[in-house]
C-alpha cells in the first residue's frame, strides 16, 4: 500500500456518507422553505461546516442564518431586552412553521430552545445525545457583516461567517483536496482527549495548510507550521478579525503538546516516505491519526507492529513574553 492510497482510504472514513449529507441538506433546506416566504425575512443563508464543505462524519447539526428586515423590527438591534426578544420571536416562528405538533409548513421540530446567538431546533429526540439539530441564527445585514443578538450580554454583535465560507471555497477551488484534508484535521482534533473546537482547526487550516501538494506533504507541513504557531503563544482568532478568540477555554499548553507530537510523527513519516519506506511512513501516520488510519501489512498479509512514537519532546523552559 502506498501513502497516497492510505490517505485516500482514510478520507473515505472521515467523509460523511453521501446519504447523510443529503439528509442534512434537506433538513437545512426545510428551514429555507419555511422562512423565505415570511414577510419579515429577506434571506435564508446556509452556514456552518456543511456550507463550507468541511463537515466530517457524523453530521449532528447544520446552521442557517435568518436575515430579517430591520424595517419590520425597529426595536431590535438596541442594547437590552431586544436580543432575547429577537431569539424568542425566532423560536416562536420555528414552532409555528415547523413544530412537530402543528407546524404549518412541516411537522419536523420536536423542541426549539434559544441559546446565546441562535435557536437550537431538535429534529430528533432531544434526549438522544446524537440528536440532529438545526441552529437558526437571526440577524440583520449591517456594514457588510451580520449583526446578531447575544443573550448573555444583552447586546448585539457583529460577525462575518460568510468570510470563512468564501475563503474556504477559494482554497478548495485552487486545490480540490483542501476541504477533505480539513475534515482529516478535524477528525484528529476530535480524537484528542482535550476539547478542541472544530472551528479552531478550520481556521488553523486556513492559515497553515499549504495548497497544491500531496495530502501527506500538506498535512505534514500543517502540523509543523501550526505547532510552531501555537507553541509561540499565539491564539486562534476569527479570520475575519471581527469576533476575537474562537475558543477562550482551550488549554493551549496541552494543544501545543498534541500538535508537537503529531508534528514529530508527521516529520518521521515524511522522512520514511523519502527513503521509499511506505510501510514505516504509513505506521507513523497511524501514530498521528489513530487506529482509523489504514495499517500496512507484511508480505504474508499479517499486520505490521505499530510505529514507535517519534519520541517525547524535550522539556524546555519557555520564557513568558
Amino acid at each position: 500500500m502506498s501513502v497516497a492510497t492510505a490517505f485516500a482510504a482514510f478520507q473515505q472514513i472521515v467523509n460523511a456518507d453521501i446519504e447523510d449529507v443529503r439528509q442534512a441538506r434537506a433538513r437545512r433546506d426545510l428551514f429555507k422553505k419555511a422562512f423565505r416566504p415570511e414577510p419579515d425575512i429577506l434571506e435564508v443563508v446556509p452556514s456552518g461546516s456543511l456550507a463550507r464543505g468541511t463537515n466530517k462524519d457524523p453530521i449532528h447539526d447544520v446552521d442557517v442564518i435568518l436575515i430579517f428586515d430591520p424595517a419590520k423590527h425597529p426595536g431590535w438591534g438596541e442594547p437590552g431586552q431586544s436580543a432575547a426578544d429577537c431569539l424568542d420571536y425566532t423560536r416562536t416562528r420555528v414552532n409555528a412553521l415547523l413544530g412537530a405538533t402543528n407546524g404549518t409548513v412541516a411537522t419536523a421540530v420536536r423542541l426549539a430552545r434559544w441559546r446565546n446567538h441562535a435557536v437550537k431546533c431538535f429534529l430528533d429526540d432531544p434526549e438522544d445525545p446524537d440528536a440532529f439539530t438545526v441552529d437558526a441564527m437571526p440577524a440583520f445585514r449591517r456594514d457588510g457583516m451580520l449583526f446578531v443578538p447575544e443573550a448573555t450580554s444583552e447586546e448585539w454583535i457583529y460577525c462575518h461567517p460568510e468570510y470563512l465560507i468564501a475563503e474556504t471555497a477559494a482554497r478548495h477551488a485552487e486545490w480540490n483536496k483542501f476541504a477533505g484534508t480539513v475534515r482529516m484535521l478535524k477528525k484528529w482534533a476530535a480524537d484528542q482527549d482535550i476539547k478542541i473546537k472544530s472551528l479552531v482547526m478550520e481556521v488553523l487550516a486556513l492559515q497553515h495548510l499549504p495548497l497544491g501538494s500531496t495530502q501527506s506533504a500538506a498535512v505534514k507541513q500543517f502540523f509543523v507550521s501550526a505547532s510552531y504557531f501555537i507553541d509561540g503563544r499565539s491564539e486562534v482568532t476569527d479570520p475575519a478579525n471581527v469576533c476575537g478568540p474562537i475558543q477562550s477555554d482551550l488549554d493551549y499548553s496541552e494543544f501545543a503538546a498534541r500538535l508537537a507530537d503529531a508534528r514529530d510523527n508527521a516529520v518521521a513519516a515524511a522522512q520514511a516516505q523519502g527513503n521509499n519506506d511506505a510501510n514505516s511512513a504509513i505506521l507513523h501516520w497511524g501514530a498521528v491519526f489513530g487506529s482509523d488510519f489504514p495499517a500496512p501489512t507484511a508480505s504474508d498479509g499479517s499486520p505490521l507492529p505499530a510505529a514507535i512514537p517519534a519520541g517525547p519532546r524535550p522539556v524546555k523552559d519557555t520564557p513568558q513574553g
